[in-house]
């Protein structure tokens, strides 16, 4: 996937400034997929040279935003990128290369970013769940595109559970276990 996808994603779903398409960037995309505001900046700028996308309108000056929206153009592009196959994701982790040094080194000095992680990880626990109770606490949406982004959120936190309960069984372990 390329970030080209995730901003004609982002657009389809809404026309945005760039500013703008960066904050909602940072608040839902970007909890499974990251980007720099100057790296959304700078795909804007290709996928405007490609027809993918185009200004809508251009705000009053000083401001000098442009509104983006996608072209039909980005559309066949998003549309031929979903119908192709692509692996599942691999796990690209820094976190298990430092514990398989760990496993070399000895000394637990991996044991304070392990509990950082933990921390991390029911931090943005709870804000997936603050999320679901603000969106989906009424049960199940009969929109598809709610539906959808339902199932996605639930993934997310199926996954922070995941990582929470790894990271507690194996904190204590490493405090324990000895060469």
């Amino acid at each position: 996937m390329s970030l080209a996808h995730v901003l004609l994603t982002s657009l389809l779903e809404q026309p945005s400034t760039g500013f703008e398409l960066a904050r909602r960037f940072d608040r839902s995309m970007g909890y499974f997929w990251n980007a720099t505001h100057q790296q959304i900046y700078r795909e804007l700028n290709h996928m405007l040279q490609k027809g993918w996308i185009s200004t809508l309108e251009e705000l009053p000056n000083p401001s000098r935003k442009k509104l983006y929206q996608v072209e039909q153009l980005g559309r066949i592009e998003l549309a031929e990128w979903m119908s192709k196959q692509s692996p599942p994701a691999q796990l690209r982790e820094d976190l298990m290369v430092r514990l398989r040094a760990e496993a070399q080194i000895g000394g637990n000095l991996v044991l304070p970013e392990l509990q950082r992680h933990l921390a991390l990880h029911k931090e943005t626990l709870h804000t997936y769940e603050l999320i679901y109770q603000k969106d989906f606490a009424q049960g199940t949406p009969q929109q598809r595109t709610l539906y959808i982004h339902k199932m996605i959120l639930e993934l997310g936190i199926q996954l922070e559970l995941e990582w929470i309960k790894w990271l507690q069984k194996l904190i204590p372990a490493l405090e324990t276990l000895h060469d």
